[in-house]
């Protein structure tokens, strides 16, 4: 049975749909079947692998007009990777969804048929706590949070908390945090602080892998490819990599423990 893995934080721009697509495809590389599923409107993680944003997506499959299997595709370049496309029409999911029956687990109804598939299901969740976010969280496993290593990074995780421990509590009490991964981050004092804060808060559910700052990381997207096909020499591909690496191990630990 795979594991579903929401990438979530309300907070926008701390590098979660790059770390989304980019574990991902590394995790994929090392051999592990992976299916990267776009739930934001703005459909970055699809075109930033590749992929058309105008073809059938998840937002079929919500209305029922699609089931998983058939808006799923597979990477041209990384034979273990396949992702379920966005568009722009997921905006009106959080408006539309809380009138559908068995509301809050649409995206659970979705991908259960196809989660014995796949060795990872990854989601990439909108900047927000909205309805759509939720309806993941109740379909996941667990949570990866990446955290923006800035003092403000540290003001919005205590509201994505209280969502998670609000949907354990009423919708899926066998939900766990995956962990926290530290992003964006420069040698600064600001930044060593925040990576301080979060670790001495959170201890060893922070990953070990920090995702430095790198313009490699910026520009693999606008090319439809993840950094490590893009630039493989970069440092982005590297850590990204040594993140996937660990995420492995990490999960392997777990199994055995259980």
């Amino acid at each position: 049975m795979g594991k579903i893995i929401a990438l979530a934080n309300q907070k926008g721009g701390v590098g979660k749909t790059t770390t989304a697509m980019n574990l991902a495809a590394d995790v994929a590389l090392l051999g592990k079947k992976v299916l990267l599923v776009d739930a934001d409107p703005q459909a970055n993680a699809t075109s930033g692998l590749g992929f058309d944003v105008t073809g059938d997506n998840i937002y079929d499959c919500i209305t029922g007009a699609k089931s998983a299997k058939e808006v799923m595709r597979q990477s041209e370049d990384i034979k273990k990777l396949w992702v379920i496309p966005s568009s722009i029409n997921l905006v009106a999911a959080d408006a539309e969804m809380p009138t559908m029956p068995d509301a809050h687990r649409i995206i659970k109804n979705i991908l259960e048929p196809i989660k014995q598939d796949f060795d990872y299901i990854f989601v990439d969740c909108s900047p927000s706590l909205g309805f759509m976010t939720v309806n993941v969280l109740v379909a996941a496993d667990s949570v990866l949070i990446p955290v923006q290593c800035e003092y403000f990074a540290l003001e919005g995780l205590s509201k994505l908390l209280n969502s998670i421990r609000m949907t354990q509590s009423r919708f899926n009490t066998s939900l766990q945090i995956e962990g926290f991964i530290m992003t964006m981050y420069s040698r600064c004092r600001m930044a060593n602080q925040v990576v301080e804060e979060v670790r001495r808060h959170f201890g060893n559910m922070v990953f070990d892998t920090i995702i430095g700052r790198n313009i490699r990381l910026s520009e693999a997207p606008s090319h439809g490819k993840p950094v490590i096909l893009y630039d493989a020499s970069a440092s982005g591909s590297i850590t990204y990599m040594n993140l996937a690496k660990e995420f492995i191990k990490r999960n392997r630990k777990k199994r055995v423990a259980e």
